[in-house]
């Protein structure tokens, strides 16, 4: 329980900083994941994308 918890906030923070490139993709913007200012910055957290990303590692590496 414990290491998906971790792989899952590692896919949030990649999916952060990978965002740009993933928009073209409609990843970030899915319904579940969440944007919003706060004290003039904007945060991003892809929590939707994360856990679809995670299924998709998940199928491939179960496949190989």
């Amino acid at each position: 329980m414990v290491k998906w918890l971790v792989v899952i906030v590692l896919m949030v923070l990649v999916i952060g900083l990978f965002r740009p490139g993933l928009t073209r993709l409609r990843f970030g913007h899915l319904p579940g994941d969440l944007h919003f200012r706060l004290f003039g910055r904007a945060f991003h957290l892809p929590f939707t994308s994360t856990i679809l990303l995670s299924l998709v590692a998940w199928a491939i590496l179960r496949a190989l």
